[in-house]
């Protein structure tokens, strides 16, 4: 048999061509100079990648893609890191080169329709069919997932200008007057709250005349829980991550992107400085290194308060030293108020919920414990430790302990935060609180929690409203979100709205919530509903999904069907 015949190649043709740069987009030097005089000196920080794309996406009204090689060559990074984040969150505008290398032109204006429930029902998609045509070409309008201002529905947002109880009219005006943004006029700021006392409790702690554990007791006799959704003990939570090793991070949360939800914009706009006290006083309680805040994108004019007021207590503390304290920016995803997502998102990553155990109190922020609480329950921390614990677990009725912050929309005459006891019906709450319904409106029903929080009838109104009270009829209370039904409208296109807004803020992570999203909206859309497929659905993504908003998205479309079966027979 004849071998075959094996080509010898030339000396040095094995060699590897000498790569003249490195893969990917060539940076291009007027790209990276703009970067670079935008993000500033040589101490570039991964973890600060978000607010990098935010200052560029500011200054150019959009995310091009030789800005985006230019920022990932400065931080050292590949840049498909840097595009998927880039990508990932809404409020980036990320756009592609045209055939000729040229990028398009940004929308001169970007107007931003509130799409969520509250301002669905007082007329947000007759404001998105007229406003386009009215605006001109230059002016995007685009709806958008609930900006935080359920009370004020419709909301529209120009540029980063909340338009409260929106008409054609008043958006127009707001266009023609070009601002950036609307900073809380009144408000109790530094100067004011040291005058009534503010900041001596925290002297009281720093200075001994408190000691640690019996700060720990109050909070733990108060009965007070985490008020962000999940409902964990404040005091328990103190404990347990103190007992874990030094140095622990704190992460606040005030990304309440649940729709209904604005308790903490409304509370922030009003009194920051008890809220800052009581975080300080939590770092000092757990013995905490840094803090890290992370406040919704939707929320420009908070954001222009809290700097200002940080800074003021930064040049002037009461007590000193101060922990570092890093205010950070979202970007527009409803899954970074998961807490684990948070944390992805402040080390500049993509919101992707992680994998539990291990839990965020062992392993947390840059990988250390970490205190992660909602801005509200900070906001109790001064009064409960002024009253004393049994004051607040005195609170409550129907056998509830403690005080909440409902955020009240919907159809009511007077939509808002109220401040009720614990346990109260939701008949109660419209009747004493809100003023009762609207002229001509009848109660139909509402949502205890917000969009994850499912949909009842009327006829279950004096059901208490409380953490645990609500799990028997398949719903929970979660951050006391309440959304009010009349009888001019119906519980399937409330949950076509909720089932809409979880697809659009799937992080896609998982298959469960990512598809079935998705699959649950093709079915709910038609008159008749599959309810065995839905149920089959509905089961598989509460035992399957990584977090809380593939486990809880079939709530509305669970209670249509067990409380409302008339609506989709």
């Amino acid at each position: 048999m004849n071998k075959p015949i094996i080509p010898i190649a030339p000396a040095g043709a094995n060699k590897q061509r000498k790569r003249q740069g490195p893969k990917g987009r060539r940076v291009d030097a007027r790209a990276l100079a703009e970067v670079e005089a935008l993000i500033g000196g040589p101490s570039r920080r991964h973890d600060l990648l978000i607010e990098y794309l935010h200052q560029i996406n500011d200054r150019y009204g959009q995310l091009g893609a030789p800005h985006l090689a230019a920022l990932a060559q400065l931080l050292g990074l590949a840049q498909t890191e840097v595009y998927e984040v880039a990508t990932f969150y809404h409020h980036f505008d990320v756009v592609k080169e045209n055939p000729d290398g040229s990028l398009a032109a940004p929308p001169a204006l970007t107007v931003r329709v509130c799409d969520g429930l509250s301002c669905e029902m007082a007329g947000a998609k007759q404001l998105l069919q007229r406003l386009p045509a009215l605006l001109g070409r230059d002016v995007r309008v685009i709806p958008a997932p609930c900006v935080g201002r359920c009370e004020q529905a419709p909301v529209a947002v120009v540029h980063q200008n909340p338009v409260p109880h929106a008409t054609v009219e008043s958006v127009q005006i707001e266009v023609r007057a070009g601002h950036t943004h609307h900073a809380p006029e009144t408000y109790i700021d530094f100067d004011a709250y040291l005058a009534q006392g503010g900041y001596a409790l925290l002297r009281d702690c720093i200075e001994h005349r408190r000691d640690v554990e019996s700060v720990l007791k109050t909070m733990e006799d108060s009965g007070l829980r985490g008020l962000g959704g999940a409902g964990f003990p404040a005091g328990r939570k103190w404990r347990i991550v103190r007992s874990e090793r030094a140095p622990r991070m704190m992460a606040v949360n005030i990304d309440e992107g649940e729709p209904g939800t604005f308790k903490d914009r409304w509370y922030l706009e009003r009194d920051p400085h008890r809220f800052l006290e009581g975080m300080l006083i939590a770092a000092w309680a757990v013995d905490i290194s840094a803090i890290y805040v992370y406040l919704r994108d939707e929320y420009h004019g908070c954001r222009a308060l809290l700097e200002a007021e940080l800074a003021k207590l930064q040049a002037n503390p009461p007590v000193s030293p101060l922990p570092k304290i890093e205010l950070r920016r979202g970007a527009g995803a409803y899954i970074c108020g998961e807490e684990s997502a948070m944390i992805e998102s402040i080390e500049g990553k993509r919101g992707m919920p992680r994998l539990r155990p291990p839990y965020v109190a062992q392993v947390g922020l840059f990988g250390r414990p970490t205190l992660e609480h909602n801005f509200e329950t900070l906001y109790w921390v001064r009064e409960l430790l002024e009253k004393g614990g049994a004051w607040f677990a005195s609170q409550g009725r129907n056998g509830r302990k403690g005080l909440r912050s409902f955020s009240v929309s919907g159809r009511v005459k007077n939509p808002g935060v109220k401040l009720a006891p614990a346990g109260i019906t939701m008949r109660e709450l419209i009747d004493e609180y809100c003023g009762g319904m609207p002229d001509g409106h009848t109660f139909y029903g509402y949502l205890p929690g917000g969009a994850s929080g499912g949909i009842l009838p009327a006829s279950m109104g004096d059901i208490p409203l409380d953490f645990d009270t609500l799990q028997p009829h398949g719903c929970f209370i979660g951050s006391a979100a309440v959304i009010v039904l009349s009888s001019q409208d119906t519980a399937k296109d409330a949950a076509r709205n909720m089932m809409r807004f979880f697809e659009h803020e799937s992080c896609g992570q998982c298959t469960p919530c990512r598809v079935g999203t998705a699959k649950t909206n093709l079915l709910i859309a038609r008159d008749k509903w599959d309810k065995p497929l839905l149920a089959d659905l509905s089961q598989v993504m509460r035992d399957a999904s990584i977090c809380g908003l593939g486990q809880a998205a079939p709530n509305p479309v669970d209670c249509v069907v067990k409380y409302f079966p008339n609506e989709i027979a």
